[in-house]
């Protein structure tokens, strides 16, 4: 387990929330990515896997909305830059043993921070985006551990969660 910095950096001297200035770092290539699953009925699980949805194309749609989301996150989370992202990767791998999908989102940039954040949002608005286009099949849904898996780059160096 990594220590725990002296000081936390979102905080000003009077413990206000700030934006930390990274405008003195170099921009270097960063990437993070994250998982989460959605678990449904085995009912819903046919129905999305056959194309059968009321909605349409639920992953498709899911998989535009983690893009969408990750390019919004700034716009979303106060304290996070806005980020130039070179490259935003969204998976939606179906998993009958849930039943339901494993999520993953890989995000890449070249900046002065890094895109854990970024990773994290896509997953979270992908998986529900996927809850929203199929709830008229199962409202019981349920969205599962959420988590970054690993980011590389920056000063704090890399890091890979071992799950």
């Amino acid at each position: 387990m990594q220590d725990l910095p002296q000081k936390l950096t979102h905080l000003d001297s009077q413990g206000q929330a700030q934006m930390v200035d990274v405008s003195p770092k170099t921009p270097t290539r960063r990437q993070a990515v994250a998982a989460g699953r959605i678990r449904m009925t085995p009912a819903a699980f046919a129905a999305i896997e056959a194309g059968n949805t009321p909605k349409g194309d639920v992953l498709a749609t899911s998989r535009i909305a983690g893009i969408m989301a990750a390019k919004q996150t700034a716009q979303l989370i106060p304290l996070c830059h806005p980020l130039p992202l070179h490259k935003i990767e969204i998976q939606l791998n179906a998993n009958p043993q849930l039943p339901g999908y494993d999520i993953q989102a890989s995000v890449t940039t070249k900046a002065e921070t890094g895109v854990e954040m970024e990773a994290l949002t896509a997953v979270s608005i992908a998986a529900l985006t996927l809850y929203d286009m199929a709830k008229a099949l199962d409202k019981s849904m349920h969205i599962e551990a959420i988590y970054l898996v690993s980011k590389t780059g920056g000063k704090s160096g890399d890091y890979h969660s071992g799950l």
